[in-house]
Parts: C-alpha cells; structure tokens; sequence
C-alpha cells in the first residue's frame, strides 16, 4: 500500500492520472455514442453499425502511422494536433442528421482519433522512479478499470434520456479536457522516443510479427461482430439500457484478469501461458449465441474477459519479445491497424447481420472467429519461439503497460 501512496503523491503522477482519465473516459463513450446517434437519426441498426464500423476503419488505419509519428518525433505535437480535431469533430458529427451525412462524418472522425492510451506508457517511464514503474502500471490499469466501466453505462444512460445529445457533447468536452491537459504536462514535452538498433527488420517484414498479424485479423472481425452485436441484441429485444452495463462488466472484468495475470506472468513461459489461456477463451465464447441479454450474457462476458484479460499481459509480452528495437509504440499501432480495420468489418457487417438475420450469429462469429485465431497461433508457435521463455522483469514491465495502452 506505501508503494501506491508513494506514487500518488508525486504531482508528476497525479497531473498524468488527472489528465488521462476524462480524455480515456470520452474513448469509452465514442463507439456507443456513435451507435445511439444514427440508430435514433435512422431507426437502422445496420446503419448504426456501418458508422461504427467505418469510425473504426478510420481510425485503425492511421494507427500505425500515429505510432510511427511518436516513435520519430515524440508526443507532443501528435496529441497538440489530433485533440482539438477530434473533439470539434465529435460535435459537428453530433450536429448532423442525415444518413449519408452521419456516415461521412463518423468515417471522417476517426481519422483525427488522438493517440491518448499510446502516449501514457512511455509518460510513465519518465514520471516515476525505475523501480515503480509496475506499480504505476497497476495503478494505471485500475483507473482504466474504472473508465472502461463508467464508459458505457454513461453514454448509454445520456443518449436513452431526453437530452440524447448530452451523450456526444459530454464526450467531446471530455476529450478537450483531458487531451488538453495531456498536451500540457511536462512529461509530454521531455519524452524521448526509443532508439532504432541498425539492422533490424521493418516491422511488417518480422514472420512473428505478420503471424500476429493474421491472428489478428481474425480477432478483430469477430469482436467488431460483438462490440455492435450486443447493442444491437439489446435494442431488438427493448432493454438498450443493458448495454453499458453488459460492455462495463466485460471491461471490469478483462483488467482484473489483467492484473491476476500480471502477478504469475514472471512464473511461466509467456508462449505457453498464452496458448492456455487462449483455448479456455475459446471455450466461454462458445455459449454466447445461446445467452440473452440478462444476467446469462452478463455471466458469459465476464468469464470471457476474466481470461482476456490475462491474455492481453501474455500477449503483450510475446510482442516485446519479437518485435524490433525502436518500435515500443509503432508496432502496437500497426498491429492494431490491422486488427481495428478488421474489428471495423465485423462492425459493419454485423449491423447488417443483425438487423436481417439475428444478433446471434454475431455473438457466433464471435467463437468461430477465436477459435480460428487459436489455429493460427498454434500452427505458428515456432515463430514466436522468442517468447517462449519467462519474461524478464523488463519485459513484463512493458507488457503490463502495453495492456494499458491496448487501445489507442
């Protein structure tokens, strides 16, 4: 407990807590915000998810540029840039009425999608001594607990009142503030990136790389299919209000898990622990087509994020593992390049599904999609051999901050 109350007592800390929680609260209320927005202009789900979808796309695209950007020049300018364009943004979308419109717009969006999450870690490294850095990380991780669940609830309940436009205005004003003050902290100005080593790969030229890669591909098109799948449950069956609360459970869930994970990540191999882990995701997916949206699909996200959870802390470890020096924040960006552009078709092709068949064969692409994804990791355990070893207390370190800043 001295630990954590040594940490919150340096304004350093307190400034980066301060500042990152209201910019990370309006990232957990802009995919749902979205959702709510045209569905009510539209009274289209698949619409809904189309916007979604395309937001994602967007965002995911340029998410490996954003990282490149940061590794070269720093955090500065990328969040002094990005946050004023994407709060002015999330107003005039929140303005707009018309379908074509609000798809343009949402599509438009994510291109300016600031790299808060992406620019905490390093903060991090900077702010506190060597030594507590994964205490910071934990407690970087339970505020991200807490937005992750607060996130949800809030736009659900602002955008079903009678003022649903408070639901967008509030997460602008969020993004204003916290990347705002975010832009100004001196740990933002006396980042240094990480060194380039002379003779490594590009990062989409490393076979372990491109094998997460693919697995990702993979993962993300089915969790597109759930993250508009459960809304889109929840608005068929009449019990919209449910969805912050379904999504705040998976996320509260997914950090504790993290956390479990992070205290046994030093006792095992990071490969081996993994794929473990990864077959036991697979199995709490599978009753997700066959629940409803009450305490059955509340019960099955959150076994299902109890093990994501751990899974990020592996994850995150296999990729400081084999991925190149000089690449902390880049390869984190490019991975979810691809795997945001393909959450982004799950997104628009389950807002279709959705509306014509059954959120239910969302929830099943879900399974279908992990279970795919563990084929692949398996198949290519060997160009993750790298990984396949106890962590040092460097590497986990980077790896409980990388959970951290999973999302950009």
């Amino acid at each position: 407990m001295r630990s954590y109350l040594d940490i919150l007592r340096l304004r350093g800390a307190q400034a980066l807590l301060i500042s990152a929680f209201p910019a990370r609260l309006a990232y957990g209320m802009i995919g749902l915000g979205i959702y709510f927005k045209v569905q009510h202009a539209t009274h289209s789900i698949s619409l809904a998810g189309l916007a979604v979808g395309l937001n994602g796309l967007s965002g995911a695209l340029t998410a490996g540029l954003r990282g490149s950007i940061m590794d070269r020049w720093g955090l500065k300018w990328p969040l002094r840039t990005f946050v004023p364009a994407y709060g002015t943004l999330i107003i005039i979308f929140n303005l707009g009425h018309g379908k074509i419109q609000l798809i343009l717009l949402a599509f438009i969006l994510g291109f300016t999608a600031p790299p808060i999450n992406l620019s905490v870690r390093p903060m991090w490294k900077i702010t506190v001594p060597p030594s507590s850095i994964r205490t910071a990380y934990a407690i970087d991780t339970a505020m991200m607990n807490l937005v992750g669940v607060i996130g949800p609830v809030l736009v659900t309940a602002l955008a079903l009142s009678k003022h649903p436009a408070l639901a967008l205005n509030i997460c602008a004003s969020l993004m204003y503030l916290g990347g705002g003050m975010m832009a100004l902290l001196p740990a933002t100005k006396n980042w240094i990136p990480e060194k380039k080593v002379k003779g490594e790969l590009p990062i989409w030229r490393v076979p372990a790389i491109r094998l997460l890669m693919l697995e990702g591909a993979f993962i993300g098109f089915g969790w597109g299919a759930f993250f508009i799948g459960v809304p889109a449950f929840t608005t068929l069956q009449n019990l919209s209000s449910r969805t912050g609360t379904i999504l705040g459970i998976l996320a509260g869930f997914t950090v504790l898990g993290g956390l479990v994970a992070g205290l046994v990540s030093r006792k095992t191999s990071s490969l081996k622990a993994f794929r473990y882990l990864y077959l036991a995701w697979f199995i709490f997916t599978l009753p997700l087509p066959f629940t409803f949206p009450d305490w059955r699909l509340m019960s099955c996200v959150a076994f299902i994020g109890l093990v994501n959870g751990g899974l990020q802390v592996f994850y995150w470890e296999i990729t400081e593992a084999v991925r190149p020096r000089g690449s902390a924040v880049a390869a984190l960006g490019w991975l979810w390049t691809v795997e945001g552009s393909f959450a982004a078709l799950g997104e628009t092709s389950g807002g279709y599904i959705s509306e014509h068949f059954s959120p239910r064969y969302c929830l099943a692409t879900t399974s279908i999609a992990i279970a795919i994804g563990l084929v692949v990791i398996n198949l290519g355990k060997n160009r993750l051999k790298a990984a396949d070893r106890i962590p040092t207390p460097e590497a986990d370190t980077e790896a409980i901050g990388d959970v951290v800043s999973a999302e950009i």
